[in-house]
């Protein structure tokens, strides 16, 4: 008895129906673990450019050195800075410094965020209060961190409290914008969704508006932790003595009281790997799981 091609290609029920459905799902979404062997070369591609260019710095730096172009003691060579990371090691003032700063710009961060966010939200929904102090808000991020730092220690003193607000006075602005921003570019079409499914004011920002608003929040957050380490360590060079313990900044303040120029160099290039460690311990991967739970990874668009 011949089949009917229309019955053969269409589902004959709503399980069918159920089931074709998380078929087509899966052929969109759906992408094979990379093994170890690709992972391995996938790693290694991203490691090869970064050493190559870091290599040819080091041999840029080391033949203009070699070349005289200023004295040693005012443009060191490799060799010396490395010298002088070694003499720091062995003190612990290495080992001192970054953990206080980290420390500091981990704390100070995590505070900016708990105050930040609230208001963000606030601002973003609030019709007033966005007309209110929006603007004050651009402005105090367009405002250099370092213009607190006087009046920081004129209020609290040589004292860890003067780091902390002008951290917080660098970080809090910029995260307030990045959720603004990011909930000004969710669709008006899921608001009516979660209107239609009952949902309440608080159900709307928890399940629909924060989920949509994220890539611009993410983005807020990665620029708000630059904000804070640059403020942090503005503060750190400025405000020195008191209570105020030795961070990089201080080390880097340091080097250039007593003019040994490789130990600025040693506090220039610990500060620079800091903020990319963080960088890729925290925000890449947080960037990389949200576009991947997006379908907007560049693995998924291969």
């Amino acid at each position: 008895m011949p089949t009917d091609a229309r019955s053969v290609a269409e589902p004959s029920g709503p399980a069918d129906t159920r089931e074709l459905e998380a078929g087509l799902d899966a052929l969109q979404t759906a992408t094979p673990a990379p093994g170890r062997p690709e992972r391995v070369q996938r790693l290694s591609r991203a490691l090869l450019a970064p050493a190559v260019a870091l290599t040819v710095l080091l041999a840029i730096w080391q033949v203009v050195t070699l070349a005289g172009v200023r004295p040693g003691y005012v443009m060191p060579g490799p060799s010396d800075v490395a010298a002088a990371f070694g003499q720091l090691w062995q003190r612990g003032d290495v080992q001192a410094a970054v953990a206080t700063s980290l420390e500091r710009g981990v704390v100070g961060f995590v505070v900016a965020v708990l105050i930040a966010t609230p208001v963000g939200l606030l601002v973003a929904r609030v019709r007033w209060v966005r007309t209110a102090i929006g603007p004050l808000i651009t402005g105090l991020q367009v405002l250099p961190s370092v213009a607190w730092v006087p009046a920081a220690i004129i209020w609290f003193g040589l004292t860890d409290a003067t780091v902390y607000f002008v951290i917080l006075m660098g970080a809090v602005p910029s995260i307030i914008n990045g959720l603004v921003s990011g909930i000004d570019h969710v669709p008006p079409l899921f608001r009516g969704v979660g209107r239609v499914l009952g949902a309440g004011r608080l159900q709307m920002i928890r399940w629909v508006i924060l989920p949509a608003a994220l890539p611009g929040y993410l983005a807020g957050l990665r620029q708000g932790w630059a904000f804070s380490w640059r403020s942090l360590m503005a503060a750190e060079i400025i405000a020195v003595g008191g209570t105020i313990g030795f961070g990089l900044g201080s080390l880097l303040q340091q080097g250039r009281e007593l003019q040994l120029m490789s130990t600025v160099i040693v506090a220039i290039l610990l500060i620079l790997v800091v903020g990319i460690l963080v960088e890729l311990a925290v925000f890449a991967p947080l960037e990389r799981r949200l576009l991947h739970n997006r379908g907007l990874s560049p693995d998924r668009a291969r």
